[in-house]
């Protein structure tokens, strides 16, 4: 894995991950992706956290993107695309995953790395009822993404927000991509409820879906 400030070598994996006040759960999810040898990148982008996201990120090696404000999920995404020079695939991983392993990253990557497809989806199974049944009515929706790096070139991601999933899934099907889905076993994320409470989590939840549901038109 290359560490903070270090340049990556070509043809190599990037972890792109975006994070907003996810001082809880970043260190379990990187110590998943540091795990592997074939990741040579590890780019947190902290989206604005006003909690310790970056320091922890900074302390389990990976590299820090600071944005002063939170500008959205799919900003983020692409800052940290951008920023992951010589990648050839890049992975992306929500921050806020719960029982993530080197083997669900892998997962993603091995048919990727083998050529078999140039883009994968994960989908969860067998880890929490909610996230597992939002994920096999829509599988579009998962963070959680392996794609060859010049799939992102011409894409606009800067402002769908939390619909960024379906702006890049709409995006590689133009481009004919045929992405694969991989079962991502007994893996999930912590709900907004649980991170904010009740009444802040769900105020998120419709702000997130709001923008998910602004992005369908588009298409």
């Amino acid at each position: 894995m290359v560490r903070e400030g270090e340049p990556g070598p070509g043809n190599g994996v990037a972890i792109v991950i975006p994070a907003y006040n996810e001082e809880e759960h970043i260190a379990a999810v990187l110590a998943a992706v540091t795990a592997l040898p074939e990741v040579e990148q590890v780019i947190v982008v902290s989206d604005g956290s006003v909690d310790r996201t970056p320091e922890i990120a900074r302390y389990c090696g990976a590299r820090v993107i600071e944005l002063p404000v939170n500008q959205g999920k799919g900003a983020a995404m692409r800052i940290g695309s951008e920023m992951a020079v010589g990648a050839d695939i890049v992975v992306f991983l929500d921050a806020d995953l719960v029982g993530l392993t080197p083997g669900h990253v892998r997962a993603l990557l091995d048919p990727v790395l083998r050529g078999e497809t140039e883009a994968t989806v994960g989908v969860f199974e067998g880890g929490r009822v909610s996230t597992d049944l939002a994920q096999l009515l829509a599988p579009m929706l998962s963070g959680q993404r392996a794609l060859r790096r010049h799939l992102l070139a011409d894409l606009e991601l800067e402002d769908t927000g939390f619909g960024v999933e379906v702006a890049l899934h709409r995006a590689l099907k133009r481009l004919g991509v045929d992405v694969r889905e991989v079962v991502l076993q007994d893996l999930s994320q912590v709900m907004k409820e649980e991170k904010l409470g009740l009444a802040k989590g769900l105020a998120a939840r419709m702000k997130m879906y709001w923008e998910i549901l602004r992005e369908i038109p588009k298409g």
